[in-house]
């Protein structure tokens, strides 16, 4: 078990001659013991580059990374006492489920007993145990993909277990499920765990704290709701929540935001900003649709998600996302929107500014 630290580490595939020519921009950051952490982002932000790198697959171009209090940036994988379970699973087909989970424990001439006691274990919080005798070849995706993160967990002594998008390939009925086990896993061993995923759900499910990517750059890292109730980039406003946060460009003085010539209020005060671009962020679960009492705005259409319903409207020219009352029908287009002033965000350049109490 370790502490892992990121110490500027970066990486280019290449010869880099500007910032834009990393894959991972210079990030600074501490993994510790016990945490499970998502890494996620979409295809393309340096997420699996990352974890390449803290695995020993890649070697950064710049910066150190520290096992507790030991460089390990230029150690071999095999040096570095981490289990990896990759998108695919990756088993012997020609074993039973017990040797599969076996192996890498034999390899490491763990006497029999253990050996036996830790298969066991590891199969009855994986439902496994019921298929130790079954030759993995005959199982169902899901169970070998099951086999794969056993033979990720089933070493006690490794110092983290990296998860690259491991249930890509199951079916989404069974994800659910897999993923449940696997945060069981995490509590009753107390791993790190770092699991990489381009799926929101997954990731705020399993993880402690999630590292929000996007182009080679960590823009934010927090739990759940931090990302979900104060995101500190607009990307991660965009991207983390279904359907993610409406922008709109504003006027902000004090505690008010002009926004299409409305006055908005804020649920905080604000200090004159700097010159940038400004804009004001909600989330659409804060933006209520109404009759009357709010902004003006014109509903173009309602989609019924059977849980709630999602009124997309415009206010003066701007398009935004509002939440409408189980109760509340509506005759025309015309209606309003009232916006929680506490949840109401500022943005310069995209990233967050923190206000004051008013």
């Amino acid at each position: 078990m370790a502490r892992i630290t990121l110490d500027g580490i970066a990486h280019a595939y290449g010869r880099p001659r500007t910032e834009q020519d990393y894959a991972l921009k210079k990030l600074d950051h501490v993994w510790e013991q016990g945490m499970a952490y998502a890494l996620l982002g979409p295809s393309g932000c340096g997420k699996t580059t990352l974890l390449n790198i803290i695995s020993g697959l890649v070697t950064p171009s710049e910066g150190r990374l520290l096992f507790d209090e030991r460089d390990v940036t230029r150690l071999p994988t095999e040096q570095r006492n981490i289990a990896q379970v990759f998108q695919f699973p990756v088993i012997y087909d020609t074993m039973t489920v017990a040797e599969n989970l076996a192996f890498p424990l034999r390899n490491r001439r763990v006497p029999k007993p253990q050996i036996e006691a830790r298969v066991a274990e590891i199969a009855a919080m994986l439902d496994l145990t019921a298929d130790l005798d079954r030759r993995a070849r005959n199982l169902t995706a899901d169970a070998k993909q099951k086999i794969s993160l056993g033979r990720g967990l089933v070493r006690s002594d490794v110092s983290a277990v990296l998860f690259d998008e491991p249930l890509t390939v199951i079916d989404p009925a069974l994800k659910w499920e897999l993923r449940s086990k696997l945060k069981a896993v995490h509590r009753a061993l107390d791993l790190l765990m770092i699991y990489v995923t381009h799926d929101q759900v997954e990731a705020l499910t399993f993880a402690d704290r999630v590292v929000v990517m996007n182009d080679g750059r960590a823009v934010q890292i927090g739990s759940p709701a931090d990302l979900f109730e104060r995101p500190e980039h607009t990307f991660v406003g965009y991207f983390i929540g279904s359907p993610g946060m409406n922008f709109m460009p504003a006027e902000v003085h004090g505690t008010t935001a002009l926004v299409e010539g409305h006055r908005l209020p804020l649920g905080q005060a604000y200090p004159p900003l700097p010159a940038g671009r400004i804009q004001v962020g909600i989330r659409p679960d804060f933006a209520m649709l109404s009759r009357d009492g709010g902004v003006p705005v014109q509903v173009r259409r309602i989609d019924d998600l059977g849980r709630r319903r999602l009124a997309h409207v415009t206010l003066g020219s701007r398009p935004l996302i509002a939440t409408v009352p189980p109760d509340m029908t509506l005759d025309g287009s015309e209606a309003a929107v009232t916006l929680s002033p506490a949840h109401m965000h500022v943005y310069v350049d995209d990233v967050r500014v923190e206000g004051r109490a008013p």
